[in-house]
């Protein structure tokens, strides 16, 4: 049974002038513990269907339900991280961690417990008493991550959260996510414009158009983890979504053309 529902969703932005439609006839299934990466060129409303599902956005028109309820708002059972880390400059990792279970009142020794367990979870144990400042990006956004898990959100949305990585960083939490997730057995929906990173993580790739934004292609990725980028199988994959983003790129070129042409 699907977890998630997006039922024939729409997203439409108004503004001066005339409507911008983002979103249009999305319809998408995602099942407890799966990995979904959305893929596509900027415009191509990702984002704004991450946020649909947090609850931030809501749709124009369609809806979207997890566990069979409508989404009217952010909830708890949704965690979100985003590629900036957020993290309170004045707390430490561990009082950043802390931070949302003192929100919920939750008592001193479960949050102590909770702490020290992602603490570990999360190689973060020598940083404990360090401020975000004292920390690299990687560093950060584990810290980030961190804080969402302890939560314990069954879903967790993921907007491009190592894009502003350099890439052996972004190796590195891409591996540490896939093992979090493998271990902790979270939904994750996962932003991505990289077409490597999506093969490399996901279960199943959705390819969006470009505005208005609707599903270009459901890929399911079948290969073992842990996935070889060098290898035959991932390089085809990686050519035929490549060439699917590509053209939802020209289409976007190609609509930028026309409208300084009309300018």
């Amino acid at each position: 049974m699907a977890q998630i529902i997006v039922n024939n969703v729409q997203k439409v932005f108004k503004t001066p002038g005339k409507d911008v439609i983002a979103l249009k006839d999305i319809n998408l299934e995602i099942k407890a513990g799966e990995f979904v990466c959305l893929l596509g060129p900027s415009g191509c409303g990702k984002s704004t269907l991450l946020n649909a599902v947090a609850g931030f956005a809501l749709p124009s028109a369609g809806e979207i339900t997890v566990e069979g309820k409508k989404i009217t708002g952010p909830g708890p059972d949704r965690g979100m991280v985003f590629q900036e880390y957020a993290l309170f400059p004045w707390m430490t990792v561990a009082q950043n961690i802390a931070f949302g279970l003192e929100i919920q009142k939750k008592e001193k020794a479960e949050i102590d417990l909770t702490v020290n367990q992602l603490l570990d979870l999360l190689h973060l144990n020598d940083f404990r008493d360090r401020f975000p400042k004292d920390l690299s990006g990687g560093m950060r956004q584990r810290v980030a991550i961190a804080r969402v898990l302890a939560l314990d959100s069954p879903i967790m949305l993921m907007d491009e959260p190592f894009g502003a990585l350099d890439a052996l960083t972004r190796r590195n939490l891409q591996d540490e996510l896939l093992r979090i997730w493998e271990k902790l057995g979270k939904t994750i929906l996962f932003v991505t414009h990289s077409i490597e990173e999506s093969i490399y993580l996901a279960d199943r790739i959705v390819v969006m158009t470009y505005r208005p934004g609707t599903v270009k292609r459901d890929q399911v990725v079948d290969m073992p983890r842990p996935r070889d980028p060098s290898s035959a199988a991932f390089n085809d994959l990686k050519r035929e979504l490549g060439r699917l983003v590509m053209e939802e790129q020209q289409r976007h070129a190609d609509a930028e053309l026309k409208l300084a042409a009309i300018d």
